[in-house]
């Protein structure tokens, strides 16, 4: 039952980005869906890689980790979408595709060094606190370029564009307007044509609001509930 619960779920959501993408007059494969599984079971996750799913997204180290070492028989890009304490990079710097969640310099730098031991170069984005919500991580919007600016000059390190978690809601539109504001910020950047900066993600948008989020720029939709159901901590794995 969970089984078919997963596939349909995904079909849904898939034709839901396919509609905002076509909406939006954009390319029908402009936007990626991640499959948020934290706190999931390995077997749900293995219910979506089979429908289909290769993008996932962790928002703790040790999950990660766990999961990755679980998997790693499969063609799995694992993004990481949490906040990241400098003192766990170590643990996932080999294993991620993306790291999400950079809001800080020194957070970039422990990714530079880390990604330096192992000669590999970590794509990343910085999070901006789009919304200003003081429980929320991510430099403000005023903020975001001249951070940007020193990340640019870290060696092993590519910022490839900008995430933010929009207020929770399950009405979209209300956060529509900050979709647009991140969308902008990411123009203006971009504009300013900064040496190894690449403005070619946003990664915004989530259960609730994801199909606006499309309609407004979105590259990357991080969709768990949608997907999995309601997460239960009681029976995490």
């Amino acid at each position: 039952m969970v089984i078919n619960m997963i596939k349909e779920n995904l079909e849904k959501v898939e034709k839901n980005i396919q509609a905002a993408l076509k909406k939006a007059n954009r390319e029908e494969k402009e936007a990626i869906l991640i499959a948020v599984s934290k706190t999931k079971p390995i077997s749900l996750l293995q219910e979506a890689y089979k429908a289909g799913i290769r993008d996932f997204g962790e928002n703790k180290v040790q999950e990660l980790v766990e999961k990755y070492e679980q998997m790693s028989n499969q063609e799995i890009r694992w993004h990481f979408i949490g906040h990241l304490q400098t003192n766990k990079v170590k643990y996932i710097i080999d294993k991620v595709y993306m790291i999400h969640s950079v809001d800080s310099f020194k957070l970039a730098g422990e990714i530079s060094k880390e990604a330096l031991k192992r000669q590999k170069t970590i794509p990343i984005l910085v999070q901006v606190n789009i919304s200003m919500e003081e429980s929320k991580f991510g430099v403000y919007a005023e903020e975001a370029e001249e951070l940007i600016r020193k990340i640019a000059k870290l060696p092993k390190i590519s910022v490839q564009g900008l995430m933010t978690i929009a207020p929770y809601t399950e009405n979209g539109e209300s956060n529509r307007y900050y979709f647009q504001k991140l969308n902008q910020l990411s123009v203006d950047i971009k504009r300013k044509n900064i040496d190894n900066i690449n403005m070619g993600v946003l990664s915004m948008g989530m259960t609730g609001d994801y199909e606006t989020a499309i309609e407004e720029g979105a590259t990357y939709v991080r969709v768990g509930t949608g997907i999995f159901g309601m997460r239960d901590y009681s029976e995490r794995k």
